[in-house]
């Protein structure tokens, strides 16, 4: 059974150019085995956060540090040297799913061993049987074990996705990232992908860090939620206690991206500066 990791980050800035930085001191901490939510509207900064826990990008020069478990991803703006090596423990699921359609799903979830095993048979996408069976379950847990040999490119998004979770278990991660996950999904595919994360963040006790643009999902399948404003964190607490009333005072006329359309209408109807300011 996998043990999740802690995620530490102190003082994390970000900026691409811009007057306005896309991270601006971040200080975020995520205990083992803990399922948190991510939420801000558009241009918030939650992929840039994720990729910067990931060691995809790194932060400004002199920005702080990111810790997962007890790897050190980066600090002072500089991704440790070792970071494909620290990665194995970091499964990273993404909104468009990251799969090479040309290959059985079955593959697919097997490149989730390539960090862990040698580098001539991450080359020649050699596996053993045992480490086909490992995937094999993995694609069980998720519930499509019976499409492990179909090409992943025929697959609808919401299975797509089933499979990036399996290659992630495949991984053995301590932590899951997911850069909006759902967010290409009809409301049926996006419910069975945040109960498939909810159900490994029980059963195993992967921490699981996942980015949401609506809050309802938020509050069902994450205790805790962390709301990110223009790169800054404006909220860190209760997922139940994100009213629509609340998002409002932290988002202004931005708040409708974050609601589905029942609790937008019902915010508009309690405030009619609110309704004024959308027309």
């Amino acid at each position: 059974m996998a043990t999740g990791a802690a995620l530490a980050i102190r003082n994390l800035t970000k900026s691409f150019g811009a007057s306005q930085p896309a991270l601006a001191r971040v200080s975020i901490e995520v205990a083992p085995g803990e399922m948190v939510a991510l939420i801000g509207a558009s241009g918030s900064g939650k992929s840039t956060l994720l990729r910067n826990i990931a060691g995809f990008l790194g932060a400004d020069r002199g920005s702080g540090e990111v810790r997962v478990g007890d790897s050190v991803m980066q600090s002072d703006g500089r991704v440790a040297s070792r970071i494909r090596h620290m990665r194995a423990d970091v499964g990273f699921i993404f909104q468009q799913f990251n799969l090479v359609g040309r290959l059985s799903v079955m593959t697919n979830v097997l490149t989730g061993l390539l960090p862990r095993v040698p580098l001539w048979r991450s080359l020649t996408l050699r596996f053993t049987r045992e480490e086909r069976a490992e995937a094999w379950l993995a694609l069980k847990s998720v519930g499509i074990e019976n499409l492990a040999w179909q090409r992943a490119s025929t697959l609808s998004g919401g299975q797509q996705q089933r499979v990036a979770i399996a290659r992630a278990l495949v991984q053995h991660a301590r932590i899951i990232l997911a850069d909006e996950p759902i967010a290409s999904l009809d409301p049926e595919s996006a419910r069975n992908v945040m109960e498939i994360l909810a159900r490994i963040n029980r059963e195993h006790g992967i921490t699981v860090f996942v980015s949401l643009h609506q809050v309802q999902f938020a509050r069902r399948y994450c205790p805790r939620t962390i709301a990110l404003r223009l790169g800054e964190v404006v909220y860190d607490g209760p997922s139940a206690e994100l009213t629509a009333p609340l998002l409002r005072t932290l988002y202004g006329t931005a708040v409708d991206e974050l609601l589905d359309g029942t609790e937008a209408l019902e915010a508009m109807v309690n405030d009619p500066l609110l309704a004024a300011n959308m027309a």
